[in-house]
C-alpha cells in the first residue's frame, strides 16, 4: 500500500519535472526562432550612427544665481534631516 503510493508520487513527480523541462525547451526554441526573424526583419544599424555626440559638462555657463540656489536648498535639506 505505501510502496504503490510512493510509485504513484514518484510517476507524478517525473511527469511534472518532464512537463517543465518541456515547456522550457519549447521556450528557448520559440525565442531563437523570434530572434531571427526580428534580425530579419530589422536591419542592425552601425552604433557609431546612431549615438549621440556627447556634450560637454561643467564648461562655466551655469547662472551663479542657480548655484547658489541649489547650495541653499543642499544647506536646508541637510539641516532639516538633523546631519
Amino acid at each position: 500500500m505505501v510502496s504503490d503510493m510512493l510509485l504513484s508520487g514518484l510517476e507524478l513527480m517525473l511527469l511534472g519535472m518532464g512537463m517543465v523541462f518541456l515547456f522550457l525547451v519549447l521556450l528557448i526554441i520559440m525565442m531563437q526562432a523570434m530572434s531571427r526573424l526580428a534580425s530579419r526583419l530589422v536591419p542592425e544599424t552601425p552604433m557609431s550612427d546612431t549615438l549621440p555626440h556627447p556634450r560637454t559638462v561643467g564648461g562655466g555657463s551655469t547662472d551663479p544665481r542657480i548655484i547658489a540656489a541649489i547650495a541653499v536648498a543642499v544647506r536646508r535639506f541637510r539641516g532639516s534631516r538633523g546631519a
